[in-house]
């Protein structure tokens, strides 16, 4: 399937990434079997995060893969704040340090390959957040870093890195049914030299083609949200004609690196 190096790092990975978020809703029995087959078929990059599922899907993937998580690489994120109910998007330094234990003894693992700002909190500065993770860095917690979620907003920031960003990559939603940041996201990449990958690749599977008009979706399904406009309206009708006009087969559960040809 090919590699990719993300950013300026050593990490070498591939092209196709297996997305986390899925695996906490299904039995473990089944998320191991689902795990192991993306092994078997040569993937070593496996994206989570610590909100998925409130930790579950990081607990998860370290169960299933035993000792093979020392053989893959691993990315979660940080940054939403999860308590009594309420959820928030914390970039302190204080918080990122409390994450980052969490994840790793959920993990199971000594070190986080790749550490990403799930979401920016709006109040701490790009830089006291790269501060805060290069301590991290320094201490061997993790390998490096990246971001996630950003956009034209957040440039003037990384302007201030000038050559010396230390962001080596990038994560945003992006499929053939949402390409809505796909000026930005090269934008970043050939500017700031970061290595972008996608979130929602297939469309939080729309581009399956398992659902249509008459999809009902239960009230802990976030697709029962209209915000996630492609399973409502005129966005999922558009989606179900541009998918029969073009015969469009996808993989499930795997989302796309994105890199130049």
């Amino acid at each position: 399937m090919g590699n990719v190096r993300l950013g300026s790092t050593n990490i070498i990975v591939n092209k196709c990434g297996f997305g986390g978020l899925p695996i906490q809703r299904i039995d473990d029995e089944a998320a191991e079997k689902l795990l192991l087959k993306a092994i078997d078929a040569g993937i070593n990059f496996f994206d989570t995060a610590d909100t998925y599922g409130l930790g579950e899907s990081e607990r998860t993937l370290a169960e299933a893969l035993g000792t093979d998580s020392k053989n893959v690489v691993i990315t979660t994120k940080f940054g939403v704040r999860v308590e009594n109910g309420k959820t928030t998007y914390d970039n302190s330094r204080e918080y990122i340090f409390k994450a980052v234990e969490g994840s790793l003894k959920r993990l199971n693992r000594d070190y986080i390959d790749l550490y990403q700002v799930h979401y920016r909190d709006g109040v701490t500065p790009l830089a006291d957040v790269a501060e805060s993770l290069e301590i991290l860095k320094q201490q061997g917690k993790i390998r490096y870093y990246g971001l996630s979620n950003i956009h034209e907003e957040d440039a003037e920031e990384l302007k201030n890195f000038g050559n010396n960003n230390p962001f080596v990559s990038f994560q945003d939603e992006y499929s053939l049914a949402c390409r809505k940041n796909e000026k930005e996201m090269f934008r970043f990449r050939d500017e700031y030299e970061m290595t972008p990958f996608t979130w929602g690749s297939l469309g939080q599977g729309i581009l399956s083609g398992k659902y249509d008009k008459n999809c009902k979706f239960e009230a802990n399904d976030r697709r029962s949200r209209d915000i996630y406009v492609n399973f409502h309206g005129e966005k999922l009708l558009k989606n179900k004609t541009y998918m029969i006009e073009n015969e469009i087969i996808f993989i499930f559960y795997f989302f796309i690196i994105l890199i130049s040809i």
